[in-house]
């Protein structure tokens, strides 16, 4: 019997690549590297379908799948959808700006009848009772979601130490793979089938990186936009909170929860970032009444390629470029080896020239305090068995509370479709179903949650909040910009991220395009690293923060966003390298944005 269903396979497979190849010779067109606006021209002009766009995905997924382990679900009904698309568009009618595109969602994000798993063994299979509101507002513009993305199995809040769940890694669908180097780590302390190289987390971008899709929609509550986005090597946005409605994602904690896109250029995220937000607030995330979208959802308009002229960016020196000693502590951490230094110092050195105002330090106030209570550096998220009940003074509740009461009231939405009812449940459920590999890592993160008393210990989680706020925002972030009067904060990597805070609205930008320095930094940053398997490591994100429009600032708390970017090649295909701000691409992202390109680090692998 194998052998029949294999042989039917390869036949299947062989039509499918017999049909993209004669729709290549008809058109010429390619998904490969195709933008969103590339897409929409070609199908404008007749030269491609939105039913050729998705099959030559399905082509992709079909070759590839099997080595990066990118997808969880396949939507059965895509290449149907894409027919109704090119019908519709036949007759005239264009949903909009993303109409006939191939879109895939995170597996947090509900779909129907797609199924939607979170990543856990416990919602195998399980089709939810309703969509998330922005699934109904890609579909509204156009898209077709033809996959759900792997993830770290619920946001990245499963299991810390004492065995800590590695990035990208779900009891559902397994490990996912980096396109940059889809191996497997071989050294015998981490020889459980991970990838070799980070793919970040916990939203993936392995699909989009390897052009399975046009683009993909992450969450985030601590990185998973950003640090995804920045080990493949895409453009993203992490939105301030009530930007894009939380509506049927699967949660952590609504304090951080946001969903952004994730796509290969600034424009296509722009465009992404206008159809994932809904005309009007949604009445089932009330933080959706804080922000509303500019006139006609278009942040298109506001990429401007002289955009780096006269803004001012602060490099924050301590412990994001220079090593910095926390207090109460005797060694120093963070900063940059000599290396990534180097590539840095060249990327200032382009901005200075594409005229921009280097404020050189504009350190965070709240990294180099010397008041252990007032130092953002001494001061994490609770997690692991160590971070118990008790054993939990000096780290930030925020998220385990957060995991009690937003997981148990998102089970309720689903009603008697819920496959377990409350986060005791579930937990039981994973101990009772562990033989099947339901808790490969253990569970300490949700049981740390579940022992949270959600009346007991409010006053305990609105103080942590608001310490949060205070050491991430008004003394650190805020501060930091007021003082030296900056449009942005330039981060190496995804270093950022764990500045947190509700009001930032986050984006990553990369480049398509290449120059003879780009590939002398690309040589300089690439060499081999003890700290990973992989011999020659790729240029990794630079991450800043900047202002929205004056306009915009007076209107709750919606001015601040954070973005980077980055570009090495892959091996499907290989992408040109790129450079901090190519003279050709310095694009201010929507209004004041300015982006760098990236050094080598190693990527955390977020939550969210």
């Amino acid at each position: 019997m194998k052998r029949h269903i294999i042989v039917v396979l390869i036949l299947v497979e062989t039509a499918v690549l017999s049909a993209v190849a004669q729709g290549r010779r008809g058109s010429g067109f390619t998904v490969v590297e195709a933008t969103i606006p590339e897409m929409q021209a070609a199908m404008k002009k007749g030269k491609v379908t939105s039913r050729e766009l998705v099959l030559q995905y399905l082509t992709r997924i079909a070759i590839y799948e099997d080595k990066l382990k990118a997808v969880i679900t396949v939507n059965p009904n895509a290449l149907k959808e894409a027919e109704e698309r090119d019908r519709e568009r036949k007759r005239g009618k264009l949903r909009g700006p993303l109409h006939g595109i191939p879109i895939a969602l995170k597996d947090n994000i509900q779909t129907t009848p797609m199924p939607t798993t979170g990543g856990a063994l416990a919602f195998d299979g399980f089709v939810p009772p309703y969509e998330a509101t922005l699934t109904k507002n890609l579909r509204d513009a156009g898209a077709i979601i033809i996959a759900k993305t792997g993830l770290t199995e619920l946001a990245n809040w499963v299991a810390g130490a004492p065995t800590p769940m590695p990035g990208n890694y779900n009891a559902v669908g397994g490990f996912g793979m980096n396109p940059y180097d889809p191996r497997r780590d071989p050294r015998e302390a981490t020889f459980d089938g991970r990838p070799a190289l980070g793919t970040g987390g916990s939203s993936s971008g392995i699909g989009t990186s390897a052009n399975f899709w046009a683009a993909n929609v992450g969450s985030e509550t601590s990185g998973s936009v950003l640090s995804p986005s920045n080990q493949n090597m895409l453009a993203a946005i992490k939105p301030t909170v009530g930007r894009i409605s939380r509506y049927g994602i699967i949660p952590i904690t609504a304090d951080q929860d946001t969903a952004g896109p994730m796509a290969k250029t600034v424009a296509d995220v722009a465009i992404m970032f206008g159809a994932l937000e809904s005309p009007l607030p949604d009445p089932n995330d009330p933080a959706t009444k804080t922000c509303m979208p500019p006139p006609g959802r278009n942040y298109t308009r506001f990429l401007k390629a002289d955009g780096l002229k006269g803004a001012r960016i602060g490099i924050p020196r301590a412990f994001y470029y220079d090593r910095a000693t926390p207090p109460g502590e005797q060694e120093p951490r963070g900063g940059l080896n000599p290396e990534q230094a180097k590539v840095m110092d060249e990327a200032i050195d382009i901005l200075k020239h594409q005229g921009a105002i280097v404020i050189d330090p504009a350190d965070i106030p709240s990294v180099v305090d010397k008041d252990p209570k007032n130092n953002l550096l001494v001061w994490n998220t609770c997690s692991g068995v160590n971070n118990g009940k008790g054993k939990d003074a000096d780290c930030s509740i925020v998220f385990k509370y957060g995991m009690k009461r937003d997981f148990n009231r998102w089970l309720e939405t689903l009603g008697a479709s819920a496959p377990v009812k409350t986060l005791t449940e579930l937990r039981n459920w994973n101990v009772e179903h562990a033989k099947a590999g339901a808790v490969k890592y253990g569970q300490s993160n949700l049981d740390i949650s579940d022992e949270m008393d959600l009346e007991a210990d409010r006053a305990r989680y609105e103080a942590d909040r608001a310490k949060d706020v205070a050491l991430a925002g008004t003394h650190g972030i805020d501060e930091a910009m007021t003082s030296n009067r900056l449009d942005a904060i330039l981060f190496p990597g995804a270093s950022g991220a764990a500045i947190r805070r509700h009001r930032f609205l986050k984006a990553s930008m990369r480049s398509r395009r290449h120059s003879a320095s780009a590939s002398r930094a690309w040589r300089a940053a690439s060499r081999g690293s003890s700290n990973s398997p992989t011999r020659s490591k790729k240029l990794r994100n630079v991450v800043c923060r900047h202002r929205a429009p004056r306009k915009w600032r007076a209107r709750a708390e919606c001015g601040l966003f954070n973005c980077f970017r980055s570009s090495p090649f892959r091996e499907w295909p290989r992408r040109p390298l790129a450079h901090p701000f190519i003279a050709s691409l310095m694009e201010r992202v929507f209004v004041s944005a300015v982006a760098v390109v990236a050094i080598s680090t190693t990527a955390p692998s977020g939550r969210g």
